[in-house]
């Protein structure tokens, strides 16, 4: 059985650039493990994320619109998904490791909170230190995702590295986490066009001309553009990197959708109340801790009461976290039955 992943192994050597990241030259977990006889480290890193509950709750967790109703609007998985897709084309034609590109693309939103950023936000206003969803998709994998054996999923450096490095001042160490990093970007600028135009917050005429001219008229098209461009532009260079014209219509498409979408749009009108559930919810835990399950406080190497709570709270679906507040705040219905 081992041949299967030495066969893995071997084949790495034979299609991969030099400056790829091999399965047999991991820099290793926090804890050391058997090797696996069938999958390489970084497949099986890819295989316990996707396994992960924290990556099944990316469904109900918000990408742009705060628990939309639609059938066709990005959720925080969908989004991932997409991620994932966008980076493993680019990692194969870099001739990169594919198995940990896609590893990190996965695994990098798992700490992300219910309502998105918004969410985010008002975590980051309670946790002294502040809040970052970077952090927290590590500590995410490293401390308060739960298995049969082991409390994490014990990944490896690689990974937890690209996971950590997904956005922020630090640039991942190696070129795999640099092109998860990118398409993170590609991924979210065009579907959250898609979905804003879906949801008729802007319209296709409202989109700046110049960066379409050089990136396309279609979502298609830009995703192809950037994509084609960043592997022209990357080939054997010791970084991930997009032509000055391309990297520059994209941040300019960026910012219309923040001065147009992510703030101060009709889909953010209902934001100031995603504070409100978030700073009820957690006040309450922090006056009830009986209420926090008690998978969010063993970790702790002392007791700290509002970093549970902040990891309970982050680690809820936008529905989760409704529910919740419902049920601590909201009088239910008195029910009386028949005689």
């Amino acid at each position: 059985m081992a041949r299967i992943r030495e066969y893995f192994e071997e084949r790495e050597g034979q299609l991969l650039a030099p400056y790829a990241v091999f399965s047999q030259a991991t820099r290793g977990r926090r804890e050391p493990e058997t090797l696996c006889p069938v999958r390489t480290e970084f497949q099986r890193d890819r295989d316990r994320i996707i396994h992960s509950k924290a990556f099944r709750r990316l469904k109900y967790k918000t990408q742009v619109f705060i628990a939309p109703e639609g059938d066709h609007y990005r959720t925080r998985l969908t989004h991932t998904l997409e991620v994932a897709q966008i980076a493993r084309t680019v990692a194969r034609a870099l001739r990169l490791n594919e198995d940990l590109t896609e590893a990190i693309a996965l695994g990098h939103d798992l700490g992300h909170t219910p309502f998105g950023h918004a969410g985010e936000d008002a975590l980051h206003c309670l946790l002294p230190g502040g809040f970052r969803h970077n952090e927290q998709s590590l500590r995410t994998v490293d401390e308060l995702e739960l298995t049969e054996s082991r409390r994490g999923l014990n990944l490896t450096w690689e990974v937890r590295d690209g996971i950590l490095c997904h956005t922020g001042e630090q640039a991942p160490s190696t070129l795999e986490g640099q092109i998860v990093r990118v398409c993170d970007r590609i991924a979210y600028i065009n579907h959250d066009i898609d979905d804003a135009i879906r949801a008729g917050i802007i319209n296709h005429d409202q989109l700046p001309g110049s960066p379409l001219e050089v990136l396309g008229f279609s979502k298609r098209s830009r995703i192809n553009t950037l994509v084609t461009d960043l592997i022209a532009n990357s080939h054997g260079q010791s970084a991930i990197t997009m032509s000055a014209a391309v990297a520059g219509a994209m941040e300019e498409l960026r910012n219309f959708l923040f001065a147009y979408v992510y703030i101060g749009s009709k889909a953010k009108i209902e934001e100031f109340k995603v504070r409100g559930v978030i700073q009820r919810l957690y006040g309450h835990l922090l006056e009830h801790e009986e209420l926090v399950p008690q998978q969010f406080k063993q970790h702790l190497t002392a007791p700290n009461p509002e970093r549970a709570v902040i990891d309970y709270i982050a680690g809820m679906t936008d529905r989760y976290a409704l529910k919740l507040y419902e049920k601590l705040f909201l009088p239910l219905p008195w029910l009386v039955r028949d005689e």
